[in-house]
């Protein structure tokens, strides 16, 4: 009962977000929106850390290959994933179009939660269930605003408020499919698990930097940003080395 509420806690986090469209006009005020991104990716660095690198270094023994390899690979992933979704938006500009891009870049994240729940199922040296929680409460917050970029221009575009929620919900049904999945295949991925763990690592490391933070400077410049980025840093900081 404990993995399942862990692998749903993603995805309650994007349905939370797409149920803004119930109450929202039009969008999230730029200062919340750019105060919400930052948050999400201090909360997704310290988890990079704390959550999936640190465990993959201690799981070797303090050595660096794997870890080092993995992250790379996570990077190299999400470039080639990036790659596809912006061919996607160039193709068609529907708000359509970019729920199944922002989907489609979820599947990793959901990766990561299935990786880390699979490391403690296994008993893995540095991974304990409140640091898996951890991890999965951080991508939760990550996923909030993304929820609600997907209902809020579906909407603007003409859609009904239910059909934009759906949409938005929708976008997020692919990460406790993959953590499922990942967890059910725990048998093959125990003994990659340093590279796994340092490859989700990566791909999220990968999402922060390409995509959250120029959405955080894009139009106006402000501190918000920043005072996000720290909050949601110290916040998961203190969650994981505390709970785990």
């Amino acid at each position: 009962m404990d993995i399942l509420l862990g692998i749903l806690i993603p995805f309650i986090g994007t349905i939370l977000g797409s149920f803004i469209v119930f109450f929202m006009k039009d969008k999230v005020h730029s200062k919340i929106e750019k105060l919400l991104l930052g948050f999400a990716s201090g909360v997704m660095i310290a988890a990079s850390i704390w959550s999936l690198l640190i465990p993959a270094i201690n799981m070797t023994n303090g050595g660096w290959v794997s870890p080092a390899l993995g992250f790379l690979f996570g990077l190299l992933f999400l470039t080639v994933i990036d790659k596809i979704t912006n061919r996607c938006e160039k193709d068609s500009r529907k708000p359509s179009m970019l729920a199944f891009a922002v989907t489609l870049h979820n599947l990793p994240e959901g990766m990561a939660v299935g990786i880390i729940f699979a490391a403690f199922l296994s008993g893995s040296a540095g991974v304990t269930l409140a640091s898996a929680y951890a991890l999965a409460i951080g991508i939760a917050i990550q996923n909030f605003p993304e929820g609600a970029i997907i209902s809020l221009p579906m909407k603007a575009s003409g859609s009904s408020k239910l059909k934009a929620f759906i949409y938005g919900v929708l976008s997020g049904v692919v990460e406790p499919i993959g953590a499922f999945l990942t967890i059910c295949l725990t048998k093959f991925v125990v003994p990659i698990l340093p590279f796994m763990l340092s490859f989700a690592a990566g791909a999220m490391i990968y999402v922060v930097v390409e995509e959250l933070v120029p959405e955080i400077h894009e139009k106006e410049r402000n501190s918000y940003g920043i005072i996000g980025v720290a909050l949601g840093f110290v916040i998961m900081m203190v969650l994981d080395i505390t709970l785990g």
